[in-house]
């Protein structure tokens, strides 16, 4: 096992955001939120729960790893060949909330997937962000 793991690579992206944690859960949990700031989704916070992102380049597969409301948000990420674990860590901050991203298991010869990651959570991040400012 813990060849594997040397062998694959992770895209991490860190924010702090001015939001209680609380409020960053509701954007990373509720389907309507999910679709303003990532994709359309039948996702639910519940252990085991299958569920897909929808969007025009195609879909991901998932399913629901770990859920600790409010501090910890797990699932598989399986799309294209990419078999993936998606981790959203959230730890409240003078600011706010340290939120952090983590999607693991690139292997090395999908360095086109692990690259477009690097750019699309950067992307997704920023949209989840705005979103944030508009939602109560």
């Amino acid at each position: 096992m813990n060849n594997t793991a040397a062998e694959t690579r992770s895209v991490v992206v860190e924010r702090e955001i001015p939001y209680p944690p609380e409020k960053i859960w509701r954007a990373l949990t509720q389907p309507h939120l999910i679709e303003e700031w990532l994709m359309k989704s039948d996702f639910k916070p519940v252990t085991g729960h299958r569920f897909d992102f929808r969007a025009g380049w195609g879909s991901v597969d998932c399913r629901v790893l770990a859920v600790e409301p409010n501090k910890t948000l797990s699932y598989t990420w399986d799309a294209q060949g990419l078999e993936s674990v998606v981790t959203w860590t959230l730890t409240p901050s003078s600011a706010g909330t340290r939120l952090r991203m983590e999607q693991s298991g690139f292997r090395p010869d999908q360095q086109r997937a692990y690259q477009g990651a690097k750019i699309g959570w950067q992307q997704f991040l920023a949209a989840l962000e705005q979103m944030l400012v508009k939602v109560d």
